[in-house]
């Protein structure tokens, strides 16, 4: 008769497949893991990336000086009635829609929100106290600075004008806070000149 021996060679490969099968599982679902948070934090930081390309992009710039003109003649007690400066958009700038943007001014005792301009009759107007207006318009892109819009784009510059509720005074520091839709704010900071004239170029 043939004997029946106890031999498991067999059983010891099939284990050893179950095994090998297992860990290649367990590290495919491991691997996928792994992969979906890498895309997951790689789209995450491409979101930042544009974000912060688009809050950059959108920069403002003085173009020139600061103008503080009033009636004054140098006397004692004269004031400066409107700021005036002109703006461009930084090299690389996106376009910016002057009809969203907002103005602040303080100085040591004063915080107001300018008020903007309706632009419903034209981009180009004057302020009155407490307001802020575009005064004139260079190198619009219709040629046509009475016609055109309140987007300031690459290349062109709107001259602005703030004038103040309280008027401001000999030696008084204050600061223009001009916040666009989209992209950073910027600050103006200037002091009036000891001895005001009609027309003060601000430092």
């Amino acid at each position: 008769m043939k004997s029946f021996r106890s031999d498991d060679e067999g059983f010891t490969g099939l284990e050893a497949a179950i095994v090998l099968i297992a860990f290649v599982v367990v590290a495919a679902v491991f691997s996928y893991v792994v992969l979906g948070a890498g895309f997951f934090t790689t789209q995450k930081a491409q979101q930042t990336v544009h974000t912060s390309v688009e809050q950059s992009s959108s920069t403002l710039e003085i173009v020139g000086n600061v103008y503080g003109t009033g009636t004054g003649t140098g006397a004692v007690g004269d004031t400066i009635k409107y700021v005036n400066f002109s703006m461009g958009l930084a090299p690389g700038g996106t376009p910016i829609d002057f009809s969203k943007v907002v103005m602040v001014y303080s100085n040591a005792s004063t915080l107001e929100t300018l008020t903007p301009p309706t632009m419903t009759s034209g981009t180009i107007q004057q302020p009155s106290g407490g307001d802020w207006a575009i005064t004139e318009i260079q190198n619009a892109p219709n040629g046509n600075a009475a016609t055109a819009s309140p987007l300031l784009q690459p290349n062109e510059q709107f001259t602005i004008s703030c004038e103040p509720t309280n008027p401001i005074v000999e030696n008084d520091v204050f600061s223009i806070e001009i916040r666009p839709s989209v992209g950073a704010a910027f600050s103006i900071s200037r002091t009036a000149p000891a001895a005001i004239n009609a027309v003060n170029v601000l430092y």
